[in-house]
């Protein structure tokens, strides 16, 4: 088992439904066991500063663990 998948299974356990985010070269093996998931949906952004404000809002709305996913460069710079 790798780390990304022990990270998803983690991430279930807790009733992470959604993860906000964007895809790249970093986060790859993340994203992979994310698609094995039967339980977390991603949701795609075109930016990591409205990823990050969607998960903020689901979190207040719901009370649930709003969760946001970046990559390096201008990813963790926004």
């Amino acid at each position: 088992m790798k780390a990304s998948d022990l990270f998803i299974r983690a991430l279930e356990n807790e009733g992470v439904e959604y993860i906000f985010g964007i895809p790249g070269e970093e986060n790859l093996d993340l994203l992979e066991s994310l698609r094995t998931s039967e339980k977390i949906q991603l949701v795609l952004t075109r930016h990591e500063q409205g990823a990050a404000f969607m998960a903020a809002t689901y979190g207040r709305l719901t009370g649930k663990a709003g969760v946001c996913l970046a990559t390096l460069g201008p990813g963790a710079t926004n």
